[in-house]
């Protein structure tokens, strides 16, 4: 793919060693010369050090052959016109971040992936980890739900019989759902008579309500308290 890249911060150079990692194109445009100086040093990638709102800068990084624009600055003014901008040009993929939530709408109605306010990812995930320990990795997909993958210990309630009869015993309700597990390289796809086995990743969706009850049902302690 070839990918323009906007700011070379944190977010964004992480973004540029993942990229020409995987053997992409990447052009990277950052403000920054000491900043733009360090990443044309360290990764094999076009830098432009110059301000990504500047008439035709995007042209000149080759906007017209752009798979996807990434904006990653953290001035949400800057972001929403190089993706006004990269609109133009019909750039099939626009992302961005977005620091302020009061700007989401803004970005939505340009038709933009959104990445929401990246520092309030990583607290969460940080919180996440200290409160409940056993949870590997979550996603939110509401305020009061989620995935969360998640390995069951030995002889926990959940490793002792199938599925349907988890379900029929209590142990696990029917507003929890086991969407798929991974056993060494294998995923599987769970059926009543599936069991889990200690070791497992297991991905389930959950609501709020019912998260304790699922990792006492994995064999961990809830730290609720």
């Amino acid at each position: 793919m070839y990918l323009i890249i906007v700011g070379a911060g944190k977010i964004g150079r992480n973004l540029v060693e993942m990229a020409t990692g995987d053997g992409n194109d990447v052009v990277t445009i950052e403000k920054d010369e000491e900043v733009a100086n360090e990443i044309s040093s360290e990764f094999d990638c076009l830098v432009l050090n110059a301000d990504a709102t500047e008439s035709n800068l995007l042209e000149e990084a080759g906007v017209d052959r752009a798979d996807a624009v990434i904006s990653t600055t953290n001035i949400d003014a800057v972001n929403t016109m190089v993706m006004l901008l990269a609109r133009e040009h019909d750039v099939p993929s626009l992302v961005s971040v977005v620091h302020d939530p009061v700007h989401i709408p803004i970005f939505e109605q340009i038709g933009v992936n959104i990445i929401e306010n990246p520092q309030r990812l990583i607290a969460d995930y940080l919180y996440h980890s200290v409160r409940y320990p056993g949870i590997q990795d979550f996603m939110d997909l509401s305020e009061d739900s989620e995935f969360i993958e998640i390995k069951p210990q030995e002889g926990a309630p959940v490793t002792q019989q199938p599925l349907s009869d988890i379900r029929e015993a209590g142990i696990l309700s029917e507003n929890v759902l086991i969407a798929a597990i991974k056993r060494g390289s294998d995923v599987l796809t769970p059926k009543g008579d599936t069991v889990i086995s200690a070791g497992d990743l297991v991905t389930v969706l959950v609501n709020d309500e019912e998260l304790d009850v699922v990792l006492s049902a994995f064999g961990h302690d809830t730290n609720s308290d």
